[in-house]
């Protein structure tokens, strides 16, 4: 295994816990893909039947296009569900991770006839970046994949309608904080839909620069790989990530489990040939 690989195993398994983390995870559904660095079109994607928060850097499967299995391995894997991943990474080679997510407010705002409103400075750091596609099934179908792809284009947010949200970006880092944007975008909308209050409508000027701006990119703004991702693995560290059970230790503290991504040695891992490899993120 390359250097380059393990380290986006390592982010790929961050990302799974922080999407579970920030209530995002829909059980064992949905999924996080992200392309393997190299010349070979081969994809990480999650072993089917782990929860998010279950997911590991030596968990993750390697797949190719065709949601095929890179090697022998007896993880089973919903290659089915690759499909629409697997048509955006191919046909937009600068997009490296696809996160699909079936939230509540992502999942209400894609029932609205209107979609993502203009109604705030959260939806306007995004609106322009959003594109929208009818739920037509499973998705597998190539001409259903060649609409996608058509109404998607070169933005970063596909609200598919009456179903999700496919978000994507050219680096994990980059697709988790579009998530983030997009999410709470569409939270605030339901929140303000169901307070019944008088709307404090935004000047025209306000929303055609929103627009403008977030088109240009305002959904990833900086480099979230500098600041953004290093401040969110810090929320997987064990001092602050809580266990389930949240059992009452000694000091009448919150017991605190480990949150440690973790290369295994296993058969299905023939290249780990030395002592486990610990990555703490």
């Amino acid at each position: 295994m390359t250097q380059t690989e393990l380290q986006t195993r390592i982010d790929l398994a961050a990302c799974y816990r922080l999407v579970d983390l920030f209530g995002w995870s829909d059980l064992i559904n949905t999924r996080i893909t992200a392309r393997v660095p190299g010349p070979q079109n081969h994809f990480l994607i999650n072993r089917f039947g782990m929860l998010y928060d279950e997911i590991t850097a030596s968990s993750l499967v390697k797949i190719d296009v065709d949601g095929n299995k890179v090697g022998p391995s007896d993880d089973e894997v919903n290659s089915g569900d690759f499909a629409i991943p697997s048509t955006i990474h191919m046909a937009r080679p600068d997009i490296n991770c696809v996160i699909h997510t079936h939230t509540v407010a992502g999942c209400a705002v894609s029932m609205q006839k209107g979609g993502l409103l203009p109604l705030n400075q959260h939806a306007l750091q995004v609106i322009g970046d959003v594109a929208y596609h009818d739920y037509e099934g499973t998705g597998r179908s190539l001409e259903e994949r060649e609409r996608f792809l058509a109404d998607f284009g070169d933005k970063h947010i596909m609200v598919l309608r009456n179903h999700g949200l496919f978000i994507v970006g050219r680096s994990i880092a980059e697709a988790f904080i579009a998530t983030y944007r997009m999410e709470r975008a569409c939270a605030v909308q339901l929140a303000f839909q169901q307070s019944g209050a008088e709307f404090n409508p935004l000047s025209d000027a306000v929303v055609s620069a929103g627009y403008a701006k977030s088109r240009a990119g305002a959904a990833r703004g900086h480099d979230p790989n500098k600041f953004d991702w290093p401040a969110l693995l810090r929320k997987l560290n064990p001092s602050t990530q809580p266990t389930r059970n949240r059992q009452a230790g000694r000091d009448g503290k919150a017991q605190r489990a480990p949150l440690v991504l973790r290369i295994k040695h296993c058969d299905s891992l023939p290249w780990l040939d030395t002592a486990p490899v610990q990555c703490n993120v």
